[in-house]
């Protein structure tokens, strides 16, 4: 492993050159090192929520050519501009405060006298190049970010990326080989009577450059069993945040319990401990507020979600799915309302106070915990509602159109409608052009506007204050311009003089969120039942998110990420049902119980006749006999005509597995890195992969495992979801030269990644400057994916590093090439994009290419 760590330095370093001694922090050994000095640029590019960026800065960076800066050195921009290097120096509390930090760099030297490993504590920077090394950001401003960083003898280079005005940045010396980082730890309130023990989490960094090897957390005071114990797997200089398992006191009264959370290694056949923490978790009552976790599907992470019951215990409650602002923890979010005699109020984390905007990560969180929520307090589905202030107001629009048949009623308060009204308002200017017009249909699924229609199967009440200075008014009034034209069941409050937050009563509950006749609302809606359900209207982009409303589900687009809609109409005494379709490729109909079973039904599907459809009961062949429905009435299109179909292929494109590339990010993803290309390569492939992991822990309070390929290989058991029926999802890092995994997870794909060339279909692109991200289907397994993070060489590799995959809003199709020359000219320097075919083909999906591709 030593080899394997110099490499890796040796490798990575891309900045080179002696440092000014103005730039230079110099400490003993032992001591910490605050940065003090630096030099600093302005923003040298355009980025936004966008799929491509420019940046001159980090052009020279992926094509290896960067050189230490010196002050009133210049920079050219891609649009002919240059930004100027000039010195800066923190402020009395360490903070860098510049008008450059909207986008642009600091730069510094740090000097030490022995080789070793550093935590490094910064916070408002969204990336840093720790001796070429990217490591993840705090744009926030948490301040709870430690990251293990090495150190060289002699000067050590740090350039900050920084976007949001000011940042700060120490170096600590680590304690023991392994830590804990109780800055950021996710934990449950323990419920007085309940004896099962809660799920929590806490950062556990590997501060050597060493795969970590027997280590494992234990509460004190309990007994520390072999069985008991969840191993820790880490690579070099990484951080992970684990999952311990809490129980409850045996006396268990409402107040705070204090536990000790020990970090061990087993060294010698001995447990040894390395460090400790004193955590706190509140015990509480089961009608106080209070915080529930579980382990999550996507990651095997442990999230929370929050809790405000009823006063008393209440027969299958009401259920209202509140969704919380940016920077607003969830539990702060319950407790802006009063208790509700018939409800439970619940607020999911969107996985952090910042998190996905309710989208992606963000909306697959929330999904899950309503699930939860609706199984452990046995609520009346009928009536469930949404509601949420802000960013959770977006995610209410944005929820409540992709899921119109989950919810009786939403209403988003202070809520924006899409990133492009509100984010991007005024940004840049539109490009229309094939590439950009398909790069933004991989974003559809933000569209709320094209999905807005949907709501013709909720009550919506919009809430805002119309001197909101935070979310304009405007966003409200052309929601309620947009309902007007067709919703017969929306009402609308602007509250005249209110803010962004506001309250106009002295009653509990906060009114911007806690408004009682959004509430009164709430509380004469209802979910009909399916029996009434004789109309349905519903429009997905996506049936990979969003596929079933009612009976009706859209099962394939035949244009991907366009709108596709149904309006159909059933009329069960004649057992006939009537629709009409736009870019539909797939359809079916799940009838019972708004149609028993047993005679045939006729369909008509676009002015196209089926007579005498079979719909009739089957009995089960297991003990006691069951007779149940038959399966669901599909259809396809063949040749623009219809024609009954069979069951679901799931080798081909399905609401489980359709993609675009963020679906890969799912299924308790693994990141597989590889070491069978060069020294330089397989030091790439671990550092990226390690990046992804800590981007998605800091913004996705995720947890991943990070392996290397041969490893993937060789241990069957890490692939599998428990009890190992389904595939986990697993992203590969590399290409097919250097990732040992390629051959038997990509081996087929029509997209190849090798040295020197990528190949799309019958296209093929050379150079060593291509970045390419792709998903394709897991071999032999219905549900699972493989997403490709490649390069044809180290340029087009390093060029991935920055792409926004863990970002909200931009889109990445299933296939995207990138050329290095994107940072200068944008998405002209895009080579391909595209969504494959219903059969995972390029022949018969949609790409558009540049003029740099040649067909074979």
């Amino acid at each position: 492993m030593r080899h394997h760590r110099v490499c890796l330095r040796r490798t990575a370093r891309l900045l080179a050159g002696c440092v000014l001694p103005a730039l230079l922090s110099q400490c003993a050994f032992g001591g910490d090192i605050v940065f003090t000095n630096a030099l600093v640029i302005g923003s040298v590019g355009r980025a936004g929520r966008e799929t491509t960026h420019t940046d001159a800065i980090e052009a020279r960076i992926v094509a290896g050519a960067w050189r230490q800066p010196s002050a009133q050195d210049t920079v050219a921009m891609p649009d002919g501009r240059a930004q100027v290097w000039e010195a800066a120096t923190a402020n009395k509390d360490g903070w860098f405060e510049h008008r450059a930090f909207r986008g642009g760099y600091a730069f510094t030297g740090i000097e030490v006298d022995q080789p070793r490993v550093m935590i490094l504590q910064a916070a408002g920077h969204s990336a840093v190049y720790v001796n070429g090394e990217i490591r993840t950001g705090d744009p926030y401003a948490h301040g709870y970010l430690q990251v293990p960083v090495w150190l060289d003898s002699g000067t050590n280079e740090f350039l900050f990326h920084v976007s949001r005005g000011r940042f700060r940045a120490r170096l600590t010396e680590p304690k023991a080989s392994a830590l804990l980082n109780p800055a950021d730890t996710t934990l449950p309130d323990l419920l007085a009577g309940e004896r099962e023990p809660a799920w929590a989490g806490i950062v556990v960094l590997n501060a050597s450059t060493n795969a970590t090897s027997g280590l494992y957390l234990h509460v004190a005071g309990t007994k520390d069993k072999p069985e008991n114990r969840f191993p820790i797997h880490l690579p070099p200089l990484a951080m992970r945040k684990v999952p311990f398992a809490i129980r409850p006191p045996r006396s268990a009264q409402p107040g705070d319990f204090d536990f000790e959370l020990q970090l061990k290694q087993v060294a010698r056949g001995k447990p040894v401990v390395l460090d400790t923490a004193t955590l706190k978790v509140g015990i509480r009552q089961p009608t106080q507020v209070h915080r529930r976790t579980f382990t999550s599907r996507i990651d095997w992470s442990v999230q929370y979600y929050a809790v405000n019951p009823p006063p008393e215990a209440t027969a299958n409650p009401a259920l209202v799915l509140s969704l919380h602002g940016a920077s607003v923890e969830a539990a702060g979010q319950a407790a802006a309302y009063a208790p509700k005699p018939w409800a439970v109020i619940v607020s999911p984390t969107n996985r952090r106070p910042y998190g996905f905007d309710w989208e992606e990560w963000g909306r697959w969180d929330a999904l899950e915990v309503l699930a939860l929520a609706q199984s452990r307090y046995r609520t009346d589905p009928a009536r469930t509602y949404l509601t949420g202030h802000s960013m959770g107001g977006h995610g209410t629009w944005s929820m409540g159109v992709t899921f119109p048949d989950l919810f009786a009623a939403i209403a988003p308060s202070a809520g924006w409608i899409s990133f492009r009204t509100y984010a991007r308002a005024g940004q840049t200017t539109p490009d229309d052009s094939p590439m950009q017009q398909l790069l933004r249909r991989a974003a559809a699924s933000s569209d709320t506007l094209g999905l807005v229609s949907n709501t013709l199967h909720q009550a919506v009440y919009i809430l805002h204050g119309d001197a909101d200075d935070n979310v304009p008014v405007s966003e409200a009034r052309t929601m309620r311009e947009r309902l007007g034209q067709f919703h017969r069941d929306f009402a609308w409050h602007e509250q005249a003089g209110a803010g962004h937050w506001w309250d106009a009563s002295n009653e509990p509950g906060t009114d911007c969120v806690d408004w009682a006749p959004m509430f009164d609302l709430f509380a004469r809606r209802r979910i009909p039942a399916l029996t009434e359900a004789r109309t349905v209207e519903f429009t997905t982009v996506n049936p990979g998110v969003s596929s079933r409303c009612r009976w009706l589900a859209i099962e394939a687009q035949q244009r991907h990420l366009e709108p596709s809609h149904v309006a159909a109409r059933c009329d069960p005494g004649r057992r006939r049902i009537a629709a009409r379709t736009a870019n539909v490729a797939r359809l079916s109909f799940q009838l019972e119980p708004l149609i028993p079973p047993g005679a045939p039904i006729d369909i008509e599907l676009d002015g196209q006749r089926f007579q005498g459809v079979a719909w009739s009961l089957w009995t089960t062949n297991r003990e006691p006999a069951v007779q149940k429905a038959d399966k669901p009435i599909a259809f396809e299109r063949d040749n623009e005509r219809w024609r009954l179909a069979a069951r679901l292929d799931p080798a081909r494109k399905n609401p489980a597995r359709y993609g675009p590339f963020r679906e890969a990010f799912n299924n308790r993803m693994l990141f597989v890195h590889a070491t069978r290309g060069t020294d330089s390569e397989n030091a790439w492939a671990l550092c990226k992969a390690r990046y992804d992991a800590e981007q998605f822990g800091y913004r996705g309070n995720g947890s991943v495992d990070v392996v290397a390929d041969t490893i993937y290989l060789e241990r069957p058991e890490i692939r599998g979801t428990p009890g190992g029926r389904r595939m986990r999802n697993v992203i590969l890092y590399g290409h097919a030269d250097s990732n040992a995994a390629w051959p038997s997870l990509l081996g087929q794909s029509p997209v190849q990644v090798g040295r020197g060339v990528v190949r799309v279909g019958n296209r093929e692109l050379r150079g060593e400057d291509l970045g390419a991200l792709f998903l394709r289907p897991y071999p032999n397994d219905p549900t699972a994916l493989v997403g490709a993070v490649a390069g044809s060489g180290l340029p087009g590799m390093r060029l991935t590093e920055r792409l926004p995959v863990f970002l909200s809003g931009p889109g990445l199709p299933d296939c995207l090439v990138v050329g290095t020359d994107m940072l200068v000219r944008g998405v002209e320097g895009v080579r391909a994009a595209g969504f494959f075919g219903l059969d995972w083909s390029v022949d018969a999906g949609e790409f558009v290419w540049s003029q740099n591709t040649q067909e074979q």
